[in-house]
Order: structure tokens, then C-alpha cells, then sequence
């Protein structure tokens, strides 16, 4: 792509941002001239301006601010996996609300074990680790709607 054409797809993308800021919608695909676009919120997300200098980077790698005093202490990595909704719906973390968990913080999973259910359109579907380890983090919340790529539970490889 020249940088003419990344220009103006930048500032495409800006202003679509800037109109997505304050509505409802939660995921948006654009596709044009063989290059496709999505542009996922959380509902807890914040947008905020960050400087570019130099060609636009293509890497995941994002900015991250440090608290004062922050270097002395040791980050600790996080090497946990997301396990994302594969679709937009109603998460479960249990099959019915008087029986417990598919899995807690702490637990052990297995490749393909049923860690949440969503409903869409009616239909509970089943979600499955898609790696063995522990459960680290469990960042959605049972009987609300989660956005398609949205993370479910974290899990720590074995």
C-alpha cells in the first residue's frame, strides 16, 4: 500500500472512530479493495490519542504507561491465553444458575473441555478451551452480553 492510500485509509478509520465514540455498536467490519478493517469496542474501553511518528506499525505491540516507581519493581509477564467469544450473545458460566461453574479461577483445563455457554438467537452453545492450563482470570460476566472476540476466561499454559 503507498503511503497516499495509507493516509487515507487512517484518516477513514478516524473518522469512523470518531462517529463509533459514544454510540452502541460494539463491532464494525469494513472491507474495500481487498483489504478488510474491523474495529472492536469493549464496553469498558477508553479511546485516546496516540502520536505516530514514522510508517504506521503492522505489529501488536502497543504503547503502555508506567507508573512512577513502576521500573523498580519486576512486571510480571503475562503469558495467559484468551479464550474469546466466538460470537456475540449471552455468556454463561454455568449450565443453570443453580448448578456450579464449568470452570473456576485456579481450575485445571483441558483442550476441548466446556468452559461457558452463549446464548444467541435462542441457542446455547458451547465454548471450548482451545489449550490445557489453569484458569487465571475469568473476565466477563455470567448473564451478560459479550461482543464476539471478547475474552472470556484467561488461561495460563501448562
Amino acid at each position: 500500500m503507498d503511503r497516499e492510500k495509507e493516509v487515507s485509509w487512517l484518516e477513514r478509520i478516524e473518522e469512523i472512530a470518531a462517529v463509533l465514540e459514544g454510540s452502541t455498536v460494539g463491532e464494525l467490519t469494513l472491507t474495500e479493495e481487498g483489504t478488510e478493517i474491523t474495529i472492536r469496542r469493549s464496553p469498558g474501553m477508553v479511546l485516546m490519542d496516540a502520536p505516530v511518528s514514522g510508517p504506521v506499525a503492522t505489529g501488536s505491540a502497543a504503547p503502555q504507561a508506567t507508573a512512577p516507581g513502576a521500573a523498580k519493581a519486576k512486571a510480571k509477564v503475562d503469558n495467559s491465553i484468551a479464550i474469546a467469544a466466538p460470537l456475540t450473545g449471552v455468556y454463561y458460566s454455568a449450565a443453570s444458575p443453580t448448578t456450579p461453574p464449568f470452570v473456576n479461577i485456579g481450575d485445571t483445563v483441558h483442550v476441548g473441555q466446556v468452559v461457558a455457554l452463549i446464548e444467541a438467537m435462542k441457542v446455547f452453545n458451547e465454548i471450548n478451551a482451545e489449550v490445557s492450563g489453569r484458569v487465571v482470570a475469568m473476565p466477563a460476566t455470567s448473564g451478560a452480553v459479550v461482543q464476539k472476540g471478547d475474552a472470556l476466561v484467561r488461561i495460563e499454559p501448562l
